[in-house]
């Protein structure tokens, strides 16, 4: 009798382990349904969710490090011809984000209008020098210049040169280089960066995810259009992805990250690299690829960006893309620091430059679950192109045309310590702990299933050997 109740017994404990197995079974997808369904809540743009809490807040520090191409033989370039040398001077670093959004306006459609403010304050301790430190750089005047008069137009140009006294490169302080200067020969403010202090960036247009969670945050409209103006191409004129400030909760890393800059007035696309460790958080770091500035002959979705044949070698010039059209015709290239990606050439036409993946690189470090975007570098290099001359005297012995580096910019923001602790505990914590119990559950009630098994299957042979 007593045999018949062990049996009866493991058989039962077989049962309840299976049944709590089971149970451990089921939770994994109800688990992760739970998770969807909380995530997706917090992911709306609409006041009451995290994202919304984040989205309006100033967030953590965004700063700008600039770097200036300090030319080191200006007069052996005008009078010889020889190629330009220069060597990096910086950093010099503002903080940029100041403000939060503004004019924020909710749409009837589901959608959300902002605009972002554009302020810059210089940080001395994050500095290698002040402001009024001098560099000698391009001209931006004449450099402008040359390629805005036309060429029936060059004498004229010429004589603006010699009576203004300006010469193909200038010695002026970081401030003046980036937030504008009195320009002798035009009579007209010029810097790399204006004008930026109390202006806007946008309006922009983007989904709330109301209605479909998948497009919360791209971008509708920009400045009320939902095309760009600039490139005369349906292709090169989308406006793709959001600002990359967020992207759509549950990231697939098999898939690309679109997003619009106005800085380079294109979308782009960035793809999943490796996996790394922010502050406890696991996010997917995601990088543009090297066809993102590559020639239309590599890259032929690039075609529609060539927009000056001759100075980019009949479109064959990689790593450069003209903004000129975008910039009001002013001969601005933008590429990545010291030409990363970009043709032999254009680093064989300026002495000094040095690229590197890990310092030059444009990233984005994205938590997969939330599409939160936790930390960034966003990398971009300013050049002005300046060619060849017959009439204007400065630039007789220039031999061919060259895009000159005026600085590059690394714009970086990341998680700070205390929004990344609320994270785990509002979220990760959640998850890890929904995970440990659907593990423990299952994991014990399989034991003990196993267990009860084995101990029945001893106690039948035992009671066989016995006879009873």
């Amino acid at each position: 009798m007593g045999c018949c109740n062990k049996e009866q017994g493991l058989i039962a404990g077989a049962v309840i382990g299976a049944l709590v197995a089971i149970l451990g079974g089921i939770l994994f997808p109800v688990g992760d349904s739970i998770i969807k369904g909380t995530v997706d809540k917090e992911s709306v743009i609409e006041p009451g969710t995290t994202a919304y809490d984040t989205w309006t807040s100033t967030g953590p520090p965004v700063y700008r490090q600039f770097w200036f191409f300090d030319v080191k033989n200006p007069l052996e370039v005008v009078q010889n011809g020889a190629k330009p040398e220069v060597m990096e001077k910086g950093p010099y670093t503002y903080r940029t984000r100041i403000y939060p959004r503004a004019n924020i306006t909710f749409n009837p459609n589901q959608t959300v209008s902002f605009l972002l403010p554009l302020n810059a304050v210089f940080e001395p301790a994050m500095s290698v020098g002040p402001e009024e430190d001098y560099v000698t750089s391009i001209n931006l005047g004449v450099a402008g210049a040359y390629s805005l008069f036309p060429k029936g137009l060059h004498l004229f140009l010429n004589n603006l040169i010699k009576s203004s006294n300006s010469s193909l490169f200038q010695y002026r302080t970081v401030k003046e280089l980036l937030w504008g200067y009195t320009d002798p020969m035009l009579k007209r403010t010029l810097g790399a960066f204006v004008p930026f202090n109390d202006t806007f960036d946008g309006f922009y247009t983007v989904y709330s995810g109301k209605e479909d969670i998948s497009r919360v945050g791209i971008i509708d409209m920009w400045k009320g259009e939902r095309s760009l103006p600039f490139w005369n191409d349906t292709y090169c004129d989308m406006i793709n992805g959001t600002d990359a400030s967020a992207f759509p909760p549950f990231l697939d890393k098999k898939k690309p990250l679109y997003f619009f800059s106005s800085d380079i007035c294109r979308s782009v696309s960035a793809s999943y690299e490796q996996s790394i460790d922010l502050k406890g958080i696991k996010l997917y770091r995601y990088t543009l690829l090297a066809s993102t500035l590559a020639s239309p002959t590599v890259n032929p979705d690039n075609k529609c960006f060539c927009t000056n044949p001759t100075t980019t070698r009949n479109c064959t010039l990689a790593g450069v893309l003209d903004i000129a059209p975008c910039k009001d015709l002013t001969p601005i290239f933008i590429s990545l620091p010291h030409f990363l990606h970009g043709s032999p050439y254009l680093r064989e036409a300026v002495l000094g430059l040095n690229p590197s993946e890990e310092h030059h690189k444009t990233f984005l470090d994205v938590e997969p679950t939330t599409g939160f975007s936790m930390r960034f570098a966003k990398r971009i290099q300013v050049n002005m192109m300046y060619g060849p001359s017959k009439v204007i005297t400065i630039l007789n012995k220039v031999q061919d045309y060259t895009i000159f580096p005026l600085l590059w910019m690394n714009e970086t923001g990341e998680l700070d310590q205390a929004t990344a602790d609320m994270f785990k505990k509002e979220l990760i914590s959640r998850v890890d702990m929904l995970e440990t119990i659907q593990q423990v559950l299952l994991g014990l009630g399989l034991a003990v299933f196993a267990l009860c098994l084995i101990g029945y299957c001893v106690v039948r042979r035992q009671r066989s050997k016995s006879g009873f």
